[in-house]
C-alpha cells in the first residue's frame, strides 16, 4: 500500500508541471480574453446547410478529361438563385477552372472526390484581387468566394490545384531570370475567401497548388480544421505554394492540421510598401490561434511578412515540426514599415533549421521614391516551452532599422550546432531555463 501511494504522490509531482504547459491559455498574448469562440470547435454538418446539389445530377459528366467549369459554375448558380445549398462533389474526378461561390452556397467534398484544377491559366479570368500585400487585378483561384458569410468547406475529399505546369513555367522562368518576380509566371491560387465572416474549411485535401494553396482576405472568424495540406518540394518544387495566407484577419483558428508546402507554411501578410500603413486596403491581423498542427516540410511554420504592416495576438501552440527550415521567421522588409508585436510560441517539438529567424527581407526592395528608410518593430515575443532538434537556434541579424524589444525564451531544451546566442540585438531579453546542448544560457 506504501508503495503505491508513494508512486501517485511521484506520478502527481510529475504530472503538476506537464498539465501547467499544456493547459489552454484563457489570455491571447497582450492579455486580452480569448473568447469561448475559439474553444468551440464543432464541425459544420453539411445537412444543415441546405439542400445538396450534386453535380453530376445537374449535367456534370463524370469524365476526369473533361474540363466542365462552366457545368459547374451553373450549379452554383442555380442554387443561389434558389435561397442557397450545398454544392457536392461526388466521388470521382471533376476538372473545373475557376468557380465563384455565391450568397448561401457551400462546397462539400465526398470521400474520394476529387475538383482538380485546369492546367490552363485561359481558365482562370483576371480579376480585381490581391496580392503578395498589393490591391491588382490578377487570376482567379480554383475556388472563389466574395462576401459570402458563412462559407464553408466540408468532406473527406480533394481539391487538387493540378500545378505541375505552372511550376515548370516558374522554373523556366527563373532560369532564363534568376530575378524574376513571382507574379510574372500567370499561376492560379488554390482557395481564396475575400471579405467573408464566419467561414469554415474543414476534413478536405488541398494539394498541389500552383501558387498560394490558401488566402483569405479581410475575414473575420475563420475556423480551419483538420485540413489536409500539401505541395511537394521534389522532384519538382512547387514554388509560392504557401499552405495558409492570413492577409488582413481577425480571429483566426488553425487546429489539427497537416501542412506540407514548398514556401511558408502559415504567413501573416497585411501590405507592403513605404507608405503601407496608409493604404486603405492594408490593415492588421489579429487574434490568430494555432494550434494541434503538424508541419512538414516548409520553409517556416509560422511567417510574419513580408508583406505584413501588423500582426498583433499570435498564438502557436502544442505542435510539431518535422522538416520545417524555420519554426518562427520574421521578415523584417526594409521598404516597409513593421510592427510584430505580442506573439507566443509555445510547446513545440520536433526538428528544424532553425529555431528563430529574424533578419531584413530585401527581396523586391523598393521605396518608390520615399527619402527615408521606413522602421519596423517586433516586440513581446515569448518562445516557451521548447524541444527542438536544429542547426542554428537563434538566427537573429537585424540593421539598425529594426528594434527588437522584450523577447522571452523560457524552458527550452535544444539540442543545436550552433549554441551562439547574441543577446545584444534585442532590447530587454529575458531567459528561463533556456538549455542548449545541456547547457543553461543566461
Amino acid at each position: 500500500m506504501k508503495t503505491r501511494i508513494v508512486a501517485l504522490v511521484c506520478w502527481v509531482a510529475l504530472s503538476v508541471p506537464l498539465l501547467a504547459q499544456n493547459a489552454v491559455k484563457a489570455s491571447f498574448p497582450d492579455g486580452s480574453p480569448i473568447s469561448s469562440w475559439f474553444t468551440t470547435n464543432r464541425k459544420v454538418d453539411p445537412v444543415q446547410l441546405g439542400k445538396r446539389y450534386v453535380i453530376t445530377d445537374f449535367g456534370v459528366k463524370t469524365d476526369s478529361t473533361l474540363v466542365q467549369t462552366d457545368a459547374i459554375q451553373q450549379v452554383i448558380d442555380a442554387a443561389a438563385r434558389k435561397g442557397g445549398g450545398v454544392i457536392v462533389i461526388p466521388k470521382g474526378t471533376f476538372r473545373s477552372g475557376a468557380l465563384f461561390f455565391k450568397t448561401k452556397t457551400h462546397l462539400h467534398l465526398t470521400e474520394g472526390a476529387t475538383l482538380k484544377g485546369s492546367d490552363n491559366i485561359a481558365d482562370y479570368p483576371k480579376l480585381p484581387s490581391r496580392m503578395e500585400g498589393l490591391s491588382l487585378d490578377y487570376f482567379a483561384a480554383l475556388v472563389n468566394a466574395y462576401q459570402v458569410d458563412g462559407f464553408t468547406i466540408s468532406g473527406k475529399g480533394t481539391i487538387d490545384g493540378n500545378g505541375l505546369r505552372f511550376w515548370e513555367a516558374f522554373w523556366a522562368r527563373r532560369k532564363e531570370n534568376p530575378n524574376c518576380t513571382n507574379l510574372e509566371v500567370s499561376r492560379p491560387r488554390l482557395v481564396f475567401i475575400w471579405k467573408c465572416n464566419d467561414v469554415q474549411v474543414q476534413d478536405v485535401n488541398l494539394h498541389n497548388a500552383g501558387f498560394w494553396t490558401s488566402h483569405y482576405y479581410q475575414c473575420r472568424n475563420v475556423k480551419v480544421l483538420n485540413v489536409h495540406i500539401y505541395s511537394p518540394y521534389k522532384p519538382v518544387k512547387a514554388p509560392s505554394t504557401d499552405a495558409i495566407d492570413l492577409d488582413v484577419c481577425t480571429n483566426v483558428l488553425i487546429k489539427g492540421c497537416y501542412l506540407s508546402v514548398n514556401d511558408d507554411a502559415i504567413a501573416l501578410k497585411g501590405g507592403k510598401g513605404p507608405w503601407a500603413d496608409r493604404v486603405p486596403s492594408n490593415g492588421a491581423n489579429t487574434n490568430i490561434i494555432i494550434e494541434d498542427c503538424e508541419f512538414g516540410f516548409c520553409h517556416s511554420a509560422l511567417t510574419c511578412g513580408s508583406e505584413a504592416i501588423h500582426n498583433r495576438n499570435i498564438l502557436m501552440r502544442n505542435c510539431h515540426v518535422s522538416e520545417a527550415s524555420r519554426v518562427l521567421w520574421l521578415k523584417m522588409r526594409p521598404d516597409t514599415p513593421q510592427l510584430y508585436e505580442y506573439i507566443t510560441v509555445e510547446n513545440i517539438k520536433g526538428q528544424a533549421h532553425s529555431l528563430l529567424y529574424a533578419k531584413p527581407w530585401t527581396q523586391f526592395y523598393d521605396l518608390q521614391g520615399r527619402k527615408d528608410q521606413p522602421l519596423s518593430f517586433a516586440n513581446h515575443v515569448t518562445l516557451k516551452n521548447i524541444e527542438l532538434v536544429c542547426d542554428t537556434f537563434f538566427d537573429v541579424a537585424v540593421s539598425e532599422r529594426d528594434k527588437l524589444t522584450h523577447f522571452t525564451f523560457e524552458n527550452f531544451l535544444v539540442e543545436s550546432k550552433n549554441a551562439a546566442i547574441d543577446k545584444t540585438v534585442v532590447k530587454g531579453f529575458v531567459l528561463n531555463n533556456v538549455r542548449v546542448n545541456s547547457k543553461l544560457i543566461q
